[in-house]
């Protein structure tokens, strides 16, 4: 496999191959636990001792020709099991619905041809075609690219796309892991967020990394919880004690009185009078009206144990990527330089929401914007395009309806990327740059002083919890003093070749959700530990704990 591929050349896996294989290694599904039939469920909640024990009662009340209470008992063992019975099922089908809609279809070549089939039907060995927002069907290997980041946060839990390149055959194959920028492989359930690749299958099904955390997840066995070991030792020790008390009534009566029968029916009374019968009703009904509230919450709650089992948690660790925050990018902080002047300035967008961008920021959105794709689907140029949108509609600084000539993507070597345009009215091109800003400091040949102050003016923005962009204005000059452009008045190969001007920094935020800072203060009084953990620098952390409230400024690395 060569690092420069034909993408016309290749013809897949013919019609024949696919179906031997599909038998021999079965369908592209995840595995996924027996579904629990209704009989199943019904016999799950009926062998709960407690429930025996409202059994047992209505039986021997219906021996003692108390068909009234009797019944009453029966009516709540229908009831509770009823209860069980409809909150399980209906999370039954709930979770085979959203199976079905998980499925992503694909489309692959096989015998030259492309088509487009169900994700189930992926085989090992299939060349799959895949572009923006496309779900991954399958672990593979890129045997070719075009500008391809992949959002991989089902897996790593970091919400910031990852670039990937196809592989080299000159060079040794990376390490087969999930995050990180530059491999060459992608994986099953993951996201593509920017670019056009094609994948060679290499494992599918349960042999992906996907399938192995379910596979591990299925070994983990049924516990019964706290709740339920502890009403079953209290009706053991209940029925012993009536059972006792019983034989001890019937024995003293039948020998202080003679009559047996009599005795036997005054035991019995006095054993089922022990007996705390209400009990199994009362913990059902709360139990069910815990997974009530969880369902108007869009929480499904598959075993009803679940809701005592969440009840007793005294530390709560959760993710911040996605969780705390809402795993979507929006612009916070500018920093340019003021025109004319040596002096920056710096503007924080959450302190003026109701007011007009100030001038001097309006060319940092508008390269912003330039340096993006015409169509984002990357968080981060969504959210300048957003900005752009919101404040510099009705200016000369938006341009729809340039057509971009040439895009530079982000490389290991230089963490930034470059857009040619052409206007529609004609003129100079227009080239931008966006990326890291020490790679636009570099494209800027900036001096050791220069950088020192960017980096500190950075490094502030970082403090706060941002992810910082650098943007920068380039040009191709025939009277550059560092490059001499092509003569046939191409393009240049490389985004060093034109002269760029530092525009100023963008500092974009992963905006926490509204809710957590009051789930946070309840989970407070509720006597529970908040922990989280996130893979992020321990400055965005903290940033990030102060805006929801969370107590302590313990940062644990490692």
């Amino acid at each position: 496999m060569s690092a420069v591929i034909n993408p016309q050349e290749l013809t897949g896996l013919s019609e024949q191959e696919v179906s031997q294989r599909l038998q021999a290694e079965g369908y592209n599904e995840l595995p996924a636990s027996d579904r629990r039939n209704i009989w199943g469920i019904i016999w799950e909640i009926a062998s709960e001792p407690i429930f025996l024990l409202l059994l047992g009662c209505g039986g021997i009340y219906l021996f003692l020709g108390d068909a009234q209470e009797a019944l009453i008992l029966l009516g709540f063992v229908l009831f509770i099991v009823g209860i069980n019975l409809y909150q399980e099922q209906k999370t039954e089908k709930s979770l085979e619905a959203l199976r079905d809609l998980s499925s992503p279809r694909a489309l692959v070549i096989r015998d030259g041809e492309r088509k487009r089939i169900a994700g189930r039907e992926v085989v090992r060995g299939d060349l799959i075609v895949i572009a923006e927002g496309d779900r991954i069907p399958a672990d593979g290997i890129l045997l070719w690219s075009t500008h391809l980041t992949v959002d991989e946060s089902l897996l790593t839990g970091e919400s910031l796309p990852v670039r990937k390149v196809a592989i080299d055959e000159s060079l040794p194959l990376p390490i087969n892991r999930a995050g990180g920028d530059d491999l060459p492989y992608v994986y099953s359930g993951t996201l593509v967020v920017q670019g056009q690749a094609i994948i060679e299958v290499q494992a599918t099904g349960s042999k992906t990394e996907m399938g192995k955390i379910g596979k591990a997840l299925q070994t983990i066995e049924q516990e019964d919880s706290k709740l339920q070991r502890e009403t079953r030792q209290i009706v053991k020790q209940l029925t012993i004690l009536a059972i006792a008390i019983c034989i001890i009534a019937v024995v003293i009566y039948g020998i202080t009185r003679g009559d047996w029968l009599h005795g036997v029916l005054a035991g019995l009374a006095l054993g089922m009078a022990i007996l705390p019968n209400e009990i199994p009703v009362v913990l059902a009904i709360f139990l069910a009206l815990g997974a009530w509230r969880f369902s108007l919450q869009n929480v499904l709650t598959r075993r009803i144990p679940v809701v005592e089992t969440l009840g007793s948690a005294t530390v709560l660790c959760v993710d911040k990527t996605g969780t705390l925050t809402l795993n979507q990018m929006t612009v916070q902080q500018l920093f340019v330089y003021q025109e004319g002047s040596q002096n920056p300035a710096f503007y924080d967008l959450t302190l003026h929401e109701r007011e007009a961008l100030p001038e001097d920021f309006h060319r940092l959105i508008e390269y912003g914007i330039l340096a993006s794709r015409k169509d984002p689907f990357d968080p981060m140029e969504k959210a300048l395009k957003l900005v752009g949108s919101q404040l510099l509609a009705g200016t000369e600084h938006l341009h729809d309806d340039w057509n971009t000539l040439r895009e530079y993507p982000l490389s290991g070597e230089l963490r930034a990327m470059s857009c040619v345009w052409e206007p529609i009215a004609g003129g100079a091109k227009e080239i931008a740059a966006k990326g890291a800003p020490e790679a636009i400091a570099d494209l800027c040949h900036f001096s050791p002083e220069m950088l020192t102050d960017l980096e500190i003016q950075a490094n502030i923005m970082a403090a706060s919890g941002l992810r910082v962009l650098g943007v920068a204005k380039g040009s191709l000059s025939a009277h550059s003093s560092r490059h001499q452009p092509p003569a046939d008045g191409s393009l240049p190969l490389r985004q060093h070749d034109f002269d760029f001007e530092f525009i100023g920094l963008v500092g974009l935020a992963d905006p926490v959700r509204a809710s957590v800072a009051p789930a946070i203060a309840e989970c407070y009084q509720a006597g529970i530990r908040v922990v989280m953990i996130t893979g992020d620098y321990p400055s965005t952390a903290q940033n990030i704990a102060k805006q929801i409230g969370l107590t302590s400024g313990e940062v644990i690395t490692g």
